[in-house]
């Protein structure tokens, strides 16, 4: 997948942007600040979800601006394709809501993932495997939503009917037990695809980690666990997970929450050269094991959607010493597909293999080189 043209209007710190960069490697280089970040973010949001850095809309339009931001590519979403247009922003009247167009038509959030896959690493996500469950498993459905598209309605829909559940166990200590079953039996049929998606998105990702070589990049054993910390091997039938629920009313009501289903459940890594927990790890070593999870996803990606996403590497190589950066250009390089790098120093791009496109970023003016 390649996006072959960018546009970005009153976006974060950009007035207006408008480059091109055909299949290979992008450097994007400047000082801190400069807005290289933004560039990666902007096309963070034309796949699914909220974007690299989870923001509220609002926040997104340039200071300055009349409210609103939009933001344009033109994809090449495979081999042989006709370009495809896509566009997300919104509008001065609606600003908490988000505008998608697919080829000028209105399109929903979800129908972005038909045609573009994209996967980023940031500075923000070194500390995944030390932070919290949620954070982790937002991460894991990032991965599975570029594997399936249909994984982001499966998730709307299982948390909606979570919602209204809690709501009616909260106001009703005696609620409707047909109208709490139906939300139950919705809680069932989502839960179990989405159960599904990230056992079989793990199991793929371990296949490719176990091909791959060690060195230079740790590979990290993943195992998908419950909100008892016990391994999660086989998926959940419809019926167990609606027995699961409707077994535990009076608990999610005391407790103001529902305590078990896939909304509970942790991706655990494990060092596998030392068998250490991710979270025991230096700093060093837990990037090392994010950066070989997420070259060997886009190798999942690859082979199942016959595509290789679009990569986000958002400051990855001034943390590399040279043999690792040489390692990882000559990677990106090898497999194919389109990769977006971030520096502060046009030196750190030097070793790139072409073809590479580059581009110099200061104070939200972009120039070739």
């Amino acid at each position: 997948m390649t996006l072959i043209r960018l546009s970005l209007t009153d976006f974060r710190n950009h007035a207006g942007v408008d480059l091109g960069a055909g299949p290979g490697l992008v450097a994007l280089h400047g000082d801190n600040g400069a807005g290289k970040t933004n560039i990666l973010e902007a096309i963070s949001l034309l796949a699914p979800g909220r974007g690299l850095r989870r923001a509220p809309l609002a926040e997104m339009v340039r200071d300055g601006a009349s409210g609103g931001f939009a933001v344009f590519a033109e994809v090449l979403a495979g081999e042989g394709l006709a370009p495809v247009a896509l566009g997300t922003g919104i509008e001065p009247a609606h600003p908490g809501r988000r505008l998608v167009r697919i080829n000028g038509s209105p399109a929903a959030t979800t129908a972005l993932g038909d045609w573009l896959a994209v996967l980023w690493l940031t500075p923000a996500m070194d500390r995944l495997f030390v932070e919290s469950a949620g954070n982790r498993r937002r991460f894991l459905d990032r991965l599975v939503l570029a594997l399936d598209p249909r994984h982001a309605q499966h998730g709307n829909r299982y948390e909606a009917a979570l919602r209204a559940r809690g709501k009616l166990l909260a106001g009703q200590p005696g609620a409707d037990p047909q109208w709490l079953a139906s939300l139950e039996a919705q809680l069932a049929e989502h839960g179990t695809a989405i159960d599904a998606a990230r056992l079989s998105t793990l199991a793929a990702l371990s296949a490719e980690l176990a091909a791959q070589p060690g060195a230079p990049f740790a590979r990290p054993l993943l195992t998908l666990i419950d909100a008892e910390g016990a391994p999660r091997t086989a998926p959940w039938t419809v019926d167990a997970l609606r027995a699961l629920f409707a077994g535990r009313r009076r608990i999610d009501a005391a407790a103001g929450r529902a305590t078990a289903g896939p909304h509970r459940d942790d991706l655990s890594a494990i060092h596998a050269a030392s068998g250490r927990a991710a979270a025991r790890c230096s700093t060093g070593e837990q990037k090392a094991m994010l950066l070989s999870l997420i070259l060997a996803h886009s190798d999942c990606v690859a082979r199942a959607r016959g595509a290789r996403p679009v990569l986000l590497l958002d400051e990855v190589a001034a943390h590399l010493d040279p043999s690792r950066r040489a390692a990882l250009y000559e990677r990106l390089a090898g497999q194919g597909g389109q990769a977006w790098l971030t520096g502060t120093e046009a030196a750190l791009f030097d070793a790139m293999p072409g073809p590479v496109t580059r581009y110099r970023i200061a104070g939200g003016r972009i120039s070739a080189g």
